[in-house]
């Protein structure tokens, strides 16, 4: 098959990355709204920190993940802003879904297709940024993109501050149709609305052309599963050491607007202003100078880049946990911000590192594997271990701190083992991509 091996202009690939940054800060506001609305949900529905973290994690990550491997197939194949397009609108029926909740039930349900819906972005969001941009700017170009993690997670803290405190004077209102509404209620209705209009916006998305090693091959899945059998070792050590950086991040960052509240006095609207504020700021930085790093690393013919930025973080991180038994509050908020700015690091450099190593048929399925692994170890169970220790091991609210501590350092470990583990193994698996190549007439 012929292949147009041009980039797209870099006004249009900067417009591509945009919109997309655009879709996911609207799914990660949807995605850690929760966070900052614990108090209010579980006295309107009377549970537990166990019970709300099932809802903050694992109800949305188990189909997150499971829809995520054939979205990501689809996206190796099909049209990925139709795909993409798809998924923004389920999930904004599903998060409009979650405010009607009158029942814990009700809630799940609603999380099970916020998760179904996301799953379809990342995946052929990566895979559309990879073919718009060459490969010693594409760490910066998916950093960008990734932005949309602290930026969607400061915005969730921002407008759920503001609408608490808005609420504590105002209380429910009643509306059209859904009768009265809850303060918590009525912003996933806001949020799944906005969503929807959005759609529209994807359609300023043009598909560039497959580019790579792998372009216009048709891979059976098959042979998908027997290319990564190959370099598992690299694949193994890059999923799981990215999934226990994102296991401390989830953990720690669903709970800590509870720590600001319950350790330090702040009401919640003070936390979602001070907090989602310096997760914007900080996490974008952090984020960027990450993709930033490794592409400066590239270019100066180090083939491991993405990992050593990942390691680099892990270690940082490691050291920034302290922030959570720190009680002087200037020193607190200067040792807060350096840690979301260590974590955020790698999640641009982490999907920038697939598609280093994939052939372009095969990237859409690898980066599904990714998320699959970073969300259900990550989002799936770091939130719930942080609420487990609170109330099983230390059985105790005012503990949480000391929770999130220990959750987030051991996990943190376990990454900086595994990422320097997999640098050689990640060598290796770009020279298997240009054998690959050439066995196929395709030459790196």
């Amino acid at each position: 098959m012929h292949e147009n091996n041009s980039y797209p202009s870099p006004k249009r690939a900067w417009l591509t990355v945009g919109i997309l940054l655009v879709a996911y800060v609207l799914s990660f506001v949807d995605r850690q709204i929760l966070n900052l609305l614990v108090e209010p949900i579980r006295r309107d529905l009377q549970i537990s920190d166990t019970e709300m973290s099932l809802l903050m994690g694992l109800s949305f990550a188990i189909f997150y993940t499971v829809a995520g491997i054939p979205l990501g197939r689809i996206a190796d194949s099909k049209s990925r802003r139709g795909l993409i397009a798809g998924g923004v609108a389920v999930w904004s029926l599903m998060t409009a879904f979650c405010g009607l909740a009158q029942q814990y039930w009700h809630f799940i349900i609603g999380r099970i297709g916020v998760g179904a819906g996301e799953a379809a972005l990342s995946p052929a969001a990566y895979s559309l940024i990879a073919d718009s941009f060459a490969p010693n700017r594409r760490a910066t170009a998916i950093s960008v993109y990734a932005m949309g993690i602290y930026l969607g997670a400061g915005a969730a803290f921002l407008l759920g501050g503001i609408v608490v405190t808005w609420a504590n004077a105002r209380g429910a209102m009643v509306l059209p149709v859904f009768g009265e509404v809850r303060p918590w209620q009525l912003i996933f209705l806001v949020l799944g609305a906005a969503g929807l209009m959005f759609c529209l916006v994807l359609l300023a998305i043009k598909e560039p052309t497959r580019k790579g090693i792998g372009a216009g091959v048709a891979v059976p899945l098959k042979d998908v599963a027997n290319y990564l059998l190959g370099i598992r070792k690299a694949v193994l050590c890059h999923n799981f050491g990215f999934a226990c950086l994102s296991f401390a991040s989830y953990g720690a960052s669903a709970w800590i607007p509870t720590f600001f509240i319950r350790n330090h006095g702040l009401t919640a609207g003070e936390v979602g202003i001070y907090y989602g504020s310096l997760v914007m700021v900080a996490g974008s930085l952090g984020i960027v100078f990450g993709g930033r790093l490794a592409d400066f690393l590239a270019q100066r013919g180090c083939l491991d880049a993405n990992m050593r930025v990942g390691l680099l973080s892990a270690i940082l991180t490691l050291l920034c946990n302290v922030v959570y038994l720190v009680d002087n509050m200037p020193l607190l908020w200067t040792i807060m911000f350096f840690n979301v700015f260590t974590v955020a690091m790698p999640f641009g450099v982490a999907p920038a590192a697939i598609q280093e190593i994939m052939p372009n048929a095969m990237r859409g399925q690898a980066s599904a594997i990714y998320l699959f692994t970073i969300t259900l170890i990550g989002l799936g169970i770091g939130p719930t271990a942080v609420a487990l220790f609170t109330d099983y091991v230390f059985q105790d609210d005012m503990a949480v701190r000391y929770s999130i501590f220990i959750v987030a350092s051991v996990i943190t470990v376990g990454s900086i083992i595994l990422l320097a583990m997999g640098l050689k193994p990640y060598r290796e698996a770009r020279d298997t991509l240009t054998r690959w190549g050439e066995q196929q007439g395709q030459p790196g």
